[in-house]
């Protein structure tokens, strides 16, 4: 035998894991419960499995159980670096002499100032708490308080169409800024007090500069032919060569955190998730889905359950009869300590909006979770503390968005969206794509049982006759929203056209059709028509003549997409391409004035109004926008 493997193992709490894993979500599906984070239910139910199902392990299995636990730890982090989009921090550096509304309106700005703020109050709250229980670091403890969960607030917005907004851009970059900032001063807080203050402290800082050398070195890579080229061939099947190179950047950081100190091992995770983060779209890269899928449905549920099966309800007594006051005046410490510097956002939106962003940042989970039991294994927080902690973030994960929820109530009528007519397969996909690109979507169904089947998946949708005027006046129409009119019938995808046109003088229409004859009909009454025909012979000789161009600008798991945006900064009126710093990852295709379209050169000028289309990724096309809008 090549191999000495020996079958002298208990795979049985491996079972009972997998298990717990595999029916959390679909217990939650079937309960209609999928608001509810999946972690939270694996927590639950790994502390009943502890309870009466792993009473008899040996120490051997609890040792393997840990050590999955602490990769899926790793996973963990790694994917939390993954979800923060580094390029989108670095285009909000200041680039211009600050002002007070320049700071405002600095995402990066306040966000770094927002945290400042919420480790100030943490430190107070952590003192005031100290007076009613024992805490052996307060220092640490205020850590504990201070941090936030992005993978709560991401989702929140997603769901309300609020992700590609300035309110929902300002919230995502504070959050990801508490978590850097947080997992950071962790390692450095949890250094010190293995090692003291020592000169083996600035070990850490070579970490950071590995960081930026990757940083710089996958930004050159992501555009080499070389790279691509291997990257493509070697992919798929047996050799998935993107998931072994991730799991190799992510072991590189974490082997070099490890001769630092293992305290420093989960920043190194972190650290390689920031590094790859500049490579992934994100919510759009096949590999981002490939990762999802080995971290949630296998390393990272360990984790969490397993933090269920060492949950010690009985270490809360150590508080006696302070135990309630205490759990309540703590609950109330985590809100303050996020809400109070939200008040920074209240010039741009409002003190309602500003105050309902401080709740949603107040939700915890990983991070925090995490922290306590770093905390518990170097002994600054007590048993009691940590099994509170526990709860605190189970409750702040339930509370947060529901507040946020009632203060900004999410209407499917406010804003830009776009209508769908017709609940088929293709409206569905459509829906879905077009989330992905953070617009609001709803579509109108008639047919009660396809009603039901689309909401049950997530998607906005209400019971409605596409032919019926007071349809679209409770929807709120207006002369921005697009219409896509995809009801399976030419005849009454006429009609309904017709009608939009005669009552509400609606522009923005498009729709389906799949008689060529019926083309002329629609183009007098200035419908835009899709001839599915076409489309499919256009899609067929595409992927013949040019396949990487196809690929690129169709699928939708590319790292690139296609956009236009308006020039509306009257600055940039009269200037000529080579006078505007567009970003390294935007491509001018080509720029429509009025019903001419140009092709852009060096010398070409710029007007107001001007449609810029621009190839490139989402941090280029914000850039882009914020140039020339």
């Amino acid at each position: 035998m090549l191999l000495s493997i020996s079958f002298n193992f208990d795979f049985y709490p491996l079972l009972v894991i997998a298990a717990i894993a595999w029916t959390t979500p679909i217990l939650l599906s079937l309960l209609k419960l999928k608001k509810i984070p999946i972690v939270i239910v694996e927590i639950i139910l790994g502390f009943l499995a502890g309870k009466f199902l792993f009473g008899n392990l040996s120490e051997d299995s609890f040792l393997i159980l840990d050590f999955l636990a602490l990769l899926g730890f790793l996973f963990l982090m790694f994917l939390s670096g993954l979800e923060i989009d580094i390029d989108h921090i670095i285009e909000s550096l200041p680039r211009r002499r600050l002002t007070t509304s320049r700071f405002l309106k600095n995402p990066l700005l306040v966000g770094i100032t927002q945290f400042i703020l919420a480790i100030f109050l943490s430190y107070l709250a952590s003192l005031f708490l100290a007076q009613i229980i024992d805490i052996p670091s307060i220092w640490y403890f205020s850590l504990i308080l201070v941090t936030t969960s992005v993978s709560i607030v991401l989702p929140v917005l997603k769901d309300r169409g609020e992700i590609g907004s300035r309110f929902g851009q300002m919230i995502i970059i504070a959050a990801a800024i508490a978590d850097i900032l947080s997992i950071i001063l962790f390692t450095f807080t949890a250094f010190i007090i293995i090692n003291g203050f020592h000169y083996e402290l600035l070990y850490i800082l070579a970490l950071f500069i590995l960081f930026l050398v990757f940083y710089k070195l996958v930004k050159r890579l992501k555009n080499e032919p070389l790279y691509k080229r291997l990257g493509n061939q070697l992919s798929q099947a047996a050799s998935q060569i993107r998931i072994r190179g991730v799991i190799l950047v992510i072991m590189i950081f974490v082997v070099i955190s490890q001769y630092i100190g293992k305290e420093v091992v989960l920043l190194g995770a972190f650290l390689s998730g920031l590094v790859l983060s500049s490579m992934l779209h994100s919510e759009r890269s096949l590999l981002l889905v490939k990762l999802d899928g080995m971290g949630y449905g296998y390393f990272i549920p360990f984790f969490f359950i397993m933090v269920g099966v060492k949950f010690d309800l009985n270490a809360l007594m150590e508080f006696n009869e302070l135990l309630i006051g205490f759990m309540l005046l703590l609950l109330v410490s985590l809100f303050a300590i996020k809400v109070i510097p939200s008040f920074l956002w209240c010039r741009l939106f409002g003190t309602k909006k500003a105050l309902s962003g401080g709740f949603l940042m107040s939700s915890r989970l990983s991070l925090i979770i995490a922290a306590s039991a770093i905390g518990l294994e170097l002994d600054v927080i007590t048993p009691g503390i940590n099994a509170s902690i526990i709860i605190m973030a189970v409750i702040t994960c339930f509370v947060s968005p529901v507040i946020y929820n009632w203060m900004t109530p999410s209407s499917i009528t406010e804003g830009n969206k776009t209508i769908i007519i017709g609940g088929g397969s293709t409206a569905v996909l459509l829906a879905r794509r077009l989330h992905v690109h953070g617009k609001k979507v709803v579509i109108i169904e008639l047919d009660r049982m396809r009603f039901r089947e689309i909401k049950d998946k997530g998607i906005n949708v209400i019971q409605g006759n596409g032919l019926e005027k007071n349809t679209y006046q409770e929807l709120m129409l207006s002369p921005e929203d697009y219409i896509v009119i995809e009801t399976g019938d030419d005849e009454k995808n006429l009609k309904i056209g017709q009608m939009l046109r005669n009552e509400f003088q609606h522009k923005k229409i498009i729709s389906r059709i799949n008689r060529f004859s019926l083309e002329q009909r629609f183009i007098r009454l200035g419908v835009e028509t899709i001839d599915v025909t076409q489309v499919l012979a256009t899609a067929i000789e595409n992927l013949i003549i040019r396949p990487t161009t196809y690929h690129a600008l169709i699928e939708s798991f590319e790292n690139f997409s296609v956009e236009e945006i308006l020039i509306t900064n009257s600055t940039i009126d009269g200037l000529q391409l080579k006078e505007v710093p567009f970003h390294k990852d935007a491509v001018l295709i080509m720029v429509r004035r009025e019903n001419n379209f140009i092709i852009p050169h060096g010398d070409t000028y710029f007007r107001t109004g001007d449609i810029l289309l621009v190839f490139g990724t989402q941090t280029a096309f914000e850039d882009t926008r914020h140039k020339v809008g």
